[in-house]
């Protein structure tokens, strides 16, 4: 697996199946992670063990209000809503501003 081309994104390991079947296509981040471009490729790897996983491609990045998260964002997330809003309260509990990261798998 050719990764070292491509900057690094990290997913906590328990994603990492959802990821690779392509049942979790988003990931909201704060905006620290939110400087990815449409077509930028990304290598992935697990958090914290740091074993690589794949390769993403960016779709799309935009920002999302905590409060507006849907419940389609949700199952593109694999998870139901409440299950998504306590992840990213559990991440990010300050809530600061997110961003909706949509992806796919190339690798």
């Amino acid at each position: 697996m050719t990764t070292h081309s491509y900057p690094e994104f990290t997913f906590f390991s328990r994603f990492v199946a959802d990821i690779q079947a392509g049942r979790k296509t988003i990931t909201i981040r704060d905006e620290s992670e939110a400087n990815w471009q449409p077509g930028q490729r990304l290598a992935l790897f697990t958090n914290p063990e740091h074993q690589p996983f794949g390769t993403i491609e960016v779709i799309s990045v935009n920002p999302v209000a905590f409060d507006e998260l849907s419940d389609e964002q949700a199952r593109q997330e694999n998870m139901t809503l409440p299950e998504l809003k306590q992840v990213i309260r559990d991440i990010y509990p300050d809530l600061p501003p997110l961003y909706v990261i949509e992806f796919k798998m190339i690798a």
